[in-house]
């Protein structure tokens, strides 16, 4: 898994990366109440805002920390926002894309690193 500083993680499987928040951010945006994500077949680019979480205290735009074509979004948080606080790092996640530039993947933190990160904050 690797992770950004706007709080968001990548997990690749082969030429497939799942994206969703980390901990940290479910934590700080509080009872998340809906989550819009982007349609299937949707190119993101890394640093665009590709999703939107709406929480009791506000709404935050969720840049995409790689670029690709977004091959499956999470229906389940449509029903069920509330896993993205729940299980933000499993069945939480965001979309599915197909990566473009495996080197974006690597060029990410790894939890060490993004760990090390947030204890300066």
């Amino acid at each position: 898994m690797r992770f950004t500083k706007d709080h968001e993680w990548v997990e690749l499987v082969g030429d497939t990366a799942t994206i969703g928040i980390t901990a940290y951010a479910a934590e700080q945006l509080g009872d998340v109440v809906f989550v819009e994500l982007p349609e299937t077949g949707k190119v993101i680019k890394a640093g665009d805002a590709m999703a939107v979480v709406e929480s009791v205290k506000a709404a935050s735009d969720v840049y995409a920390p790689i670029s690709g074509e977004v091959t499956a979004a999470n229906a389940e948080l449509g029903g069920n926002p509330q896993t993205v606080n729940d299980q933000p790092e499993e069945s939480g996640w965001f979309v599915k894309v197909k990566v473009a530039n495996p080197d974006e993947v690597e060029a990410l933190m790894d939890r060490t690193a993004y760990e090390a990160f947030l204890a300066t904050l």
